[in-house]
């Protein structure tokens, strides 16, 4: 749940672009914010498909294009809102511009060098498989010029199967919820379906080969997107559509209850990291702990939380008025000292009506409303969805669902020394074996296998 670092939300369509051969290779520069010196990277392959890393922020492989004209090569990063200009010099080794990011710009030198190998992700399912995999479309109803699209992977022979559908976490997410290069639904999808459960996993609308728009789109919004799956998977012969149920990670496990509620008719719920609370409180949680990870000092740490508790106050009180939240954010983050750019940029993105409703939703009555096996999986070094914070409301609000906490495991179930995102791309296991057993198990036995 990429609540606090938009640059964490990682774009995963890498989509070539027309570019000159001579900007081939990875660029490297640092930028100066707030202080801290942050590595900016780009990558041009020779075919022209360009991706950025930023690797002290633990980001890795966000797509981009790349263009050329005369002497000045542009890259744009959509998923980020970042656009870098500059001007290559005489020996073609470096360039000189900036980079704008979300209504601020800093200046920025980058040197060319090799692109950067990609890291080992040892989990990632390799052809061939031992199933059948379908690329499959379907449109959402309730969302006109929504259509998505996913892959199904079937177990052999002819069914029907259980199914389950893996709903992604924030930010513009593909079907494989790729993140510095790993694919963790591509796990889960090679996972089950091998034990004789079929997976469905999809695009985010807007993202990859899914139509709509994203930036346009609430929780709730995302919740009409899972009905559409289930629908549609319980209109094919080769389903068992008493045995449709559903996987959602971080905001997924806020999606998949929500949907639920609404009415989508399935036969369980997994939650994997998922909030029980609201999500100015998962927020500040958030904050405070990833505060104290980063090594910050206790006062530090409490100033922190003051602004953060006011920044959510401020999006709360204003939840139907986004202008208002904007200025209340921008004025709050002036006066604790941010650059009036970073603080109107804050301001924007705090103010969209997605960020608005996952502060102010309170999955409670989501959670109440799920009348079928339920399943919560957290790891205990979880800095964005604490178990702390999260289990002890669930054991409340639903009794007779099972909860495990898995211990030394972080927000993406990998194991972990600190939690810290930092962690997330160092990190070569996409998810670790416990975490896929208990899953993939309970699954199987709900689904009477």
């Amino acid at each position: 749940m990429t609540i606090l670092s938009p640059i964490l939300a990682v774009a995963v369509a890498v989509a070539p672009a027309q570019t000159a051969p001579d900007i081939a290779g990875g660029w490297e520069g640092r930028i100066t914010v707030g202080g801290q010196s942050i590595r900016i990277v780009f990558n041009v392959a020779a075919d022209g498909t360009t991706t950025m890393d930023s690797p002290d922020q633990g980001a890795r492989g966000i797509a981009a294009t790349s263009a050329v004209e005369g002497r000045t090569v542009r890259f744009t990063v959509p998923a980020i809102g970042g656009r870098f200009e500059g001007q290559m010099s005489e020996d073609g080794r470096s360039l000189t511009g900036s980079l704008a990011q979300g209504g601020m710009t800093v200046p920025l030198v980058m040197a060319r060098g090799e692109i950067a190998a990609a890291p080992s992700r040892p989990q990632t399912p390799q052809p061939p498989f031992a199933y059948r995999s379908e690329e499959v479309a379907f449109d959402n109803p309730a969302a006109p010029g929504v259509r998505l699209a996913g892959t199904l992977t079937l177990p052999q022979g002819d069914g029907p199967f259980p199914v389950a559908v893996l709903i992604t976490g924030s930010g513009p997410q593909d079907r494989d919820e790729t993140i510095l290069d790993h694919k963790p639904f591509a796990v889960w999808a090679d996972a089950l379906t091998k034990r004789g459960v079929a997976v469905l996993r999809y695009d985010d609308r807007g993202v990859a080969g899914s139509t709509g728009d994203f930036a346009a789109a609430t929780s709730a919004d995302f919740a009409t997107d899972v009905r559409a799956a289930v629908d549609y998977l319980a209109s094919r012969p080769d389903i068992d559509r008493g045995r449709i149920g559903l996987i959602g990670h971080s905001e997924g496990g806020i999606i998949a209850p929500f949907a639920v509620q609404q009415g989508a008719p399935v036969a369980w719920v997994v939650t994997l990291a998922g909030p029980t609370v609201p999500g100015g409180a998962v927020v500040e949680e958030q904050v405070r702990l990833m505060g104290q990870a980063a090594g910050g000092s206790p006062e530090q740490v409490a100033a922190g939380g003051v602004v953060q508790a006011a920044l959510m106050r401020a999006v709360a009180d204003n939840a139907d008025d986004p202008a208002a939240v904007s200025r209340e954010v921008e004025a709050i983050l002036v006066a604790a000292g941010q650059p009036q750019r970073q603080a109107a940029a804050a301001g924007a993105q705090m103010s969209s009506a997605w960020y608005r409703w996952l502060v102010v939703h309170n999955p409670a009555d989501s959670l109440r409303a799920v009348r079928v096996p339920m399943l919560a999986v957290y790891g205990s070094k979880d800095l964005q969805v604490s178990p702390d914070q999260n289990v002890p409301p669930l054991r409340t609000l639903k009794p007779d669902a099972e909860i495990v906490v898995l211990p030394g495991l972080n927000h993406l179930l990998q194991p972990a020394t600190t939690g810290h995102v930092q962690e997330y791309a160092a990190t070569e296991t996409t998810l670790a074996p416990e975490a896929i057993s208990t899953v993939v198990d309970w699954v199987a036995a709900r689904s009477g296998l």
